[in-house]
């Protein structure tokens, strides 16, 4: 499932932390790239223990935390801490899978990556390219958000960033390990979850609210992971 999810940060929280990173100290994006990867990333990137990294990345936690379409769609356990890159000067990102597991630079923290997720700081008109593509099961999907919003999608998909030739492309980018691990089950919940609330708000006496929630909650017992 590729979700997007908007008003993750209004567009003057998006402005103010793209100027922030505009002046950052960048470093090479294949620092925190895996063999095959490094091959194909061609950006800058953030230092993860970067103390501006830490700021913006707590900024940006508390952001999705209150986002009610993000907790449902992910149904989140752990959070990797937010990293930030910049592309730009035709810079890119080949066609990759996310690593399976990740860990924090110098900690023993470390999470599965069901879900990847990638928040836009940079407003679309202010560059050209940049363009996520997803792969799924019905085709490639050209993702380029206004700031402030954010795409979330299976850290099992094939993805590339187009090459950025005007402007720069300075986003947010983390990984979520969900409570249901299988894609098609969080899915499933996602949609049913949607189904309780449309029917909660045109309803709400109804008694087959209360007989689907209680699905839905018996559902997460039976696959979640925690």
């Amino acid at each position: 499932m590729l979700l997007h999810i908007p008003d993750v940060l209004t567009s003057q929280e998006a402005q103010s932390l793209n100027a922030a990173l505009a002046a950052a100290e960048w470093v090479d994006g294949r620092v925190t790239a895996g063999y095959q990867s490094a091959r194909t990333k061609h950006n800058s990137q953030l230092l993860e223990d970067h103390p501006l990294a830490r700021e913006l990345g707590d900024k940006v936690l508390g952001a999705i935390e209150k986002q009610p379409l993000f907790m449902s769609a992910a149904l989140p356990l752990r959070v990797f801490p937010p990293l930030f890159n910049c592309y730009k000067d035709g810079g890119s990102f080949g066609i990759h899978v996310d690593n399976a597991v990740r860990q924090a630079a110098g900690t023993s923290f470390r999470i599965r990556t069901d879900l990847s997720a990638t928040l836009f700081l940079a407003a679309p008109e202010d560059y050209d390219g940049g363009e996520l593509l997803v792969e799924d099961t019905f085709g490639t999907h050209s993702v380029k958000l206004p700031a402030g919003h954010m795409v979330l999608y299976p850290a099992t998909s094939l993805h590339q960033v187009r090459p950025v030739t005007r402007g720069a492309r300075i986003s947010s980018f983390f990984w979520i390990q969900s409570m249901i691990r299988d894609d098609g089950q969080r899915s499933v919940l996602f949609d049913l979850d949607m189904a309780i609330q449309r029917l909660s708000a045109e309803s709400p006496d109804h008694p087959s609210a209360v007989q689907l929630t209680g699905v839905y909650h018996n559902l997460i017992r039976m696959w979640a992971e925690i």
